[in-house]
């Protein structure tokens, strides 16, 4: 049986779907959970992602400044406030995705209990005379914002700022006391989970800082914004939230 002209034609207009390749920017310490969420999107869709983690205000000024970028996950919503003051995103497409933690961690591992972390209890006394702290930049990056904020909660920031080791973000941070360099860290609870060398001194009180919240948006110049779109439709679906789940991050309700 001969095919028709016209369903010939049709026939020969139909293009195979093509494959995208998007850019995601996204804060440090959402390094392995999207790694993770990537490669499974990738398996499901064909399509390809450049994940690219950093401190949240490194990559906000980058965007803004002209980078390459299709997707921004921000760990505040200050920087995401930032750059859609800048026109840096397309705002109907920004959403919250998931929140966080944030925890004192000590160098070394094992099930140590954890300690209450109060105004009585002193952080100064647990450091040796030489000893510092690590933090991400306390006035740049959102889990060193968050630190800060904590630490004037508990009434110790002024006799801890002098003793800071600020690193350029979250994942570094952890770095400094996973390698022994500094014996305390703070980081988010994610983070301690991903790095077996530390373990969790104690839980800053939720109400010692801001809200620790995952904003993502499109960006404005997204050279794949129909896609870069769908990610993240995805990534607020069941199997991403599944990935994030298990290392450690609050979900919304769904």
């Amino acid at each position: 049986m001969r095919i028709s002209g016209a369903i010939a034609v049709m026939v020969l207009m139909v293009e195979p779907v093509q494959a995208a390749e998007i850019t995601v920017f996204a804060a440090a310490s959402l390094g392995d959970a999207l790694s993770e969420a990537t490669a499974l999107w990738q398996q499901e869709t064909g399509h390809q992602v450049i994940l690219t983690p950093a401190g949240s205000s490194a990559l906000a000024r980058q965007i803004a400044a002209g980078a390459p970028a299709d997707v921004f996950v921000s760990a505040n919503t200050d920087w995401m406030d930032w750059l859609d003051a800048q026109g840096g995103i397309d705002a109907a497409t920004r959403r919250v995705l998931m929140g966080n933690a944030l925890v004192l961690i000590g160098a070394g591992e094992g099930e140590i209990p954890p300690v209450e972390i109060a105004p009585d209890y002193d952080i100064t006394a647990e450091l040796a005379t030489s000893d510092r702290l690590a933090m991400a930049l306390v006035n740049a990056v959102p889990a060193g914002i968050y630190g800060k904020a904590a630490l004037q909660w508990l009434g110790q920031w002024e006799a801890l700022e002098p003793r800071v080791a600020q690193a350029d973000n979250v994942r570094a941070a952890l770095a400094l006391v996973a390698l022994g360099e500094t014996p305390l860290g703070i980081v988010y609870a994610t983070d301690a989970v991903a790095e077996t060398r530390v373990h969790v001194v104690g839980t800053f009180p939720a109400e010692s800082h801001a809200p620790i919240l995952y904003s993502a948006a499109v960006t404005a110049e997204a050279s794949e914004g129909d896609v870069a779109a769908e990610f993240l439709d995805w990534l607020a679906g069941t199997g991403a939230r599944a990935i994030l789940r298990d290392h450690g991050f609050v979900l919304p309700p769904e």
